[in-house]
């Protein structure tokens, strides 16, 4: 799609229940058989097996609206976790950002990546004894995650006091939120056989590498020294090459997560725009004909999406979500830049800042005026 066929859409798409945040929660499972067209009848027979899979937990707290509802706009925040299997103290951050946002008409779902580096206040949290500082967002979950309680608490504390931070810094109030684990997610694209995306420019991946019979294996990036270590002798660098192909589950994630390097001359942006590509790519193969007609499959992908998904809908039932969403397709989403896509560092500082434009978007999501502000402002739309 174009970007012109892209402002085409924003200005002059009309229907009467087409929304968005699907794309994220087509994860869920529930979504997976409802969105692109799958039918009443698929979602008569997996609506039980769906919602049950699905973890839902109190995820906004304080922060969240006091009347949530489908009805209106829909505003949710979708946090990915990046969680070691043996990681076991409380630097647990959100490595992924994102407000969804599906205007009143229900017929497109705008997705805004905030970066990690974006410099906020974050506010004090007596629930979890976080003395509150400016520094980077990233920090917020963390914040909320420190201290003791089971990962279910801590988890729904950091996303408390994330979307308490963002409501601080623009506005937004959330109807719907949503936890994502990168293990989880790896789990889903192998139940999913892998997923098509395109790169742009040649990629060297920075987690991931050859041994010398061709196999991945797990390397590290040295940031001193600004080169991957790990590479076994006779090994080699696992490098993307431009152009369109089915990537299996790790190398689909490990390019997703790449920032660094020819791929990625913006760093964190480009980033934000890969996490989005591979969004959209998921839902078009967990929506395809292949799929809807592999009931076999398409539970399995449910159950192991319940397993990385937790999902908080303010207390409105999965089904009017499942209902309200169901004509939605990759198509219909649109992937926003903040900044414009362009860094944006503050002075003496790794830290990132907000341009007036961007602020003017955020207050344009607060306000339900986005896909009027994208008409002047074509610049925020990221390429497709």
């Amino acid at each position: 799609m174009s970007r012109s066929h892209t402002l085409k859409k924003v200005k002059t798409r009309r229907r009467d229940h087409i929304p968005g945040w699907a794309r994220w929660c087509v994860l869920s499972g529930a979504f997976l058989m409802i969105i692109g067209g799958g039918g009443l009848f698929a979602v008569r027979a997996f609506i039980s097996s769906a919602t049950s899979a699905i973890d839902q937990q109190d995820l906004l707290g304080d922060a969240g609206q006091q009347h949530a509802s489908v009805d209106g706009p829909i505003t949710m925040l979708l946090v990915g976790l990046d969680v070691r299997e043996d990681q076991h103290d409380d630097s647990v951050r959100a490595d992924t950002i994102i407000i969804v946002y599906i205007p009143a008409s229900h017929d497109q779902a705008y997705l805004v990546s905030l970066p990690r580096d974006l410099q906020v206040k974050i506010p004090d949290y007596p629930k979890a004894k976080f003395k509150g500082w400016t520094t980077k967002i990233n920090t917020a979950f963390q914040g909320g995650y420190q201290g003791p309680g089971t990962e279910t608490e801590k988890r729904g504390r950091g996303m408390e006091l994330l979307a308490t931070t963002i409501r601080n810094m623009s506005g937004i109030t959330f109807n719907s939120a949503a936890i994502i684990d990168f293990a989880g997610f790896e789990a889903v694209l192998r139940e999913l056989g892998g997923v098509t995306l395109c790169v742009e420019a040649q990629a060297e991946a920075i987690h991931l590498a050859k041994d010398k019979d061709g196999k991945i294996v797990q390397v590290w990036y040295d940031d001193e020294l600004g080169k991957v270590r790990g590479i076994p002798p006779g090994g080699s660098k696992l490098v993307y090459q431009p152009g369109c192909q089915l990537m299996a589950p790790d190398i689909a994630l490990e390019y997703s997560r790449l920032r660094k390097g020819t791929c990625c001359p913006n760093g964190d942006y480009d980033r934000q725009r890969h996490q989005q590509q591979l969004i959209k790519a998921i839902i078009s193969e967990a929506t395809s004909k292949n799929m809807l007609t592999d009931l076999g499959k398409l539970n399995r992908v449910i159950q192991k999406a319940g397993q990385a998904f937790v999902l908080d809908t303010q207390g409105v039932p999965i089904a009017d979500y499942l209902f309200t969403l169901k004509d939605i397709k990759p198509a219909d989403m649109i992937s926003i830049r903040i900044n414009a896509g362009q860094v944006n560092t503050i002075a003496g500082t790794s830290d990132e800042a907000l341009t007036p434009d961007s602020k003017e978007m955020l207050a344009a999501v607060r306000g339900n005026s986005l896909p009027a502000w994208l008409q002047q402002h074509s610049d925020f739309l990221a390429p497709v």
